[in-house]
């Protein structure tokens, strides 16, 4: 594609003209597509599988208002389905090898010394008792049956330079680890074997600390909070944690053993301070924070965050682990920092079809997974990039991720022409005339 510059020009308001002065170069957006998807030729067996998977990471980053094989393949102009479904099924290559990529590039491009390792989960419901689908960022979640949840593992920087998601894995109830045929049935491997929330987070964890990458924090929610194996490995890790805790959660002072909520009744009223929790698009969320120290079990330093709502009075409490003792806006930004894994599930279904994928078996789950990570992550640090090349001038927000992916579609990814869409028509009509023939046979078996 020829290099193009879109430029907003001279926008009149009151009379008064306003240069915009912010461009956007497509052949950019299109070069830096193109090296995050030539990152990835190690992990495919076949050039026709990465290419056919650099299709597919086209349709997630589409306009389309469903995705999945059958919509991704019509767009991309295949002739059928079959391709895209070979491709998540049977065709031979690594997704975690492409979801370990998708970690060292979002590291790269968004990580600063200010990140934090948000674990945090997010599942769509489904029809049927097969596994279902999943998503994931510097953060985590669970599958059951009827429903598929995905724990994900998110880093988050600061919000000028944005999130993504690092890992993912899927949590397989119990339930489903005690029956070898139900989990052959959905394509798990042999080996499978039930692990809970805070276990599926601690291998994230660790891999990530051991392809080499640093962080100072990890924040989650009571889930993690609640389980002490976890913080003990955090610790083991040197990782500082800020994770919330449940009201009933016990806590050791030096005033003896408590609950979580019966400190904060004692704190005194010069020791709560208003602070914003992040900076979102409707503004800052700010409440009244205060700090106790706790009793010190081990190397680390331990404090017990409390966070209060500044028109209802509710409260929440956060246990803290720190190899030093953290100032209370250390805290407060890494409590902060979960809010962004919400965001980054938003993204990654409604821009980059997360949970569409229509697929039932393990394999193809996870390779679904692992490319619209990879999708979200291209926007997010073209967002990024973006930002820092052409901060944006008085009267326009910065790019977002959603205008980011308005534009590469409009100006970067190629039109379904007429020709294609009658194909596809009359393939899809031929393919529901053979399904019904299908079932009213399947009907009349069963009556006789």
């Amino acid at each position: 594609m020829a290099a193009t510059t879109v430029a907003h020009q001279c926008v009149k308001t009151n009379d008064h003209a306003m240069a915009a002065g912010h461009s956007v170069d497509p052949a950019r957006w299109q070069a830096g597509f193109e090296g995050l998807m030539g990152r990835i030729a190690g992990p495919f067996a076949r050039v026709e599988a990465r290419s056919r998977a650099g299709r597919l990471v086209l349709g997630l980053l589409s306009d389309l208002p469903r995705k999945n094989c059958w919509t991704n393949a019509e767009w991309a102009g295949e002739a059928t389905p079959h391709g895209m479904q070979y491709l998540l099924c049977r065709a031979s290559w690594d997704a975690d090898a492409v979801r370990d990529d998708v970690r060292n590039y979002v590291v790269e491009q968004l990580h600063d010394e200010r990140a934090v390792l948000v674990v945090d989960e997010t599942g769509d419901l489904k029809k049927g008792t097969a596994p279902t689908r999943s998503g994931c960022s510097v953060n985590t979640r669970a599958l059951r049956a009827g429903s598929r949840t995905l724990r994900s593992l998110s880093t988050s920087s600061t919000r000028e330079r944005g999130h993504a998601a690092v890992d993912r894995e899927l949590y397989i109830p119990r339930s489903w680890t005690c029956e070898p045929d139900r989990g052959r049935a959905a394509g798990l491997p042999e080996d499978t074997a039930f692990a809970t929330k805070p276990e599926l987070a601690s291998r994230m964890i660790g891999r990530f600390l051991d392809a080499g990458h640093r962080v100072d924090w990890v924040t989650g929610d009571e889930v993690y909070g609640g389980n002490s194996r976890l913080r003990t490995v955090l610790e083991l890790r040197g990782v500082g944690f800020v994770l919330a805790v449940a009201s009933s959660a016990g806590v050791i002072t030096g005033a003896g053993k408590f609950r979580a909520d019966a400190p904060a009744a004692k704190v005194p009223k010069r020791a709560w301070q208003k602070l914003s929790a992040e900076a979102g698009a409707k503004g800052h969320r700010c409440y009244d924070w205060a700090v106790i120290d706790l009793a010190n079990s081990g190397p680390n330093h331990h404090q017990l965050l409390i966070r209060r709502n500044r028109t209802t009075g509710e409260r929440a409490s956060y246990r803290c682990s720190s190899p030093a003792p953290a100032p209370l806006a250390t805290l407060v930004h890494v409590a902060g920092s979960r809010g962004r894994v919400e965001e980054t599930f938003q993204s990654e279904k409604g821009l980059a079809g997360l949970d569409e994928h229509q697929v039932r078996r393990f394999t193809s789950w996870s390779r679904w997974v692992t490319l619209a990570m990879r999708a979200h992550a291209f926007l997010a640090v073209t967002r990024a990039a973006e930002h820092a090349r052409h901060p944006a001038p008085d009267g326009l927000v910065p790019l977002t991720c959603n205008e980011i992916q308005r534009l590469f579609t409009a100006l970067v990814e190629p039109a379904p022409d007429s020709v294609r869409r009658l194909r596809w028509s009359l393939w899809r009509r031929r393919h529901q005339a053979r399904s019904r023939i299908s079932h009213y046979h399947r009907q009349a078996a069963d009556q006789t």
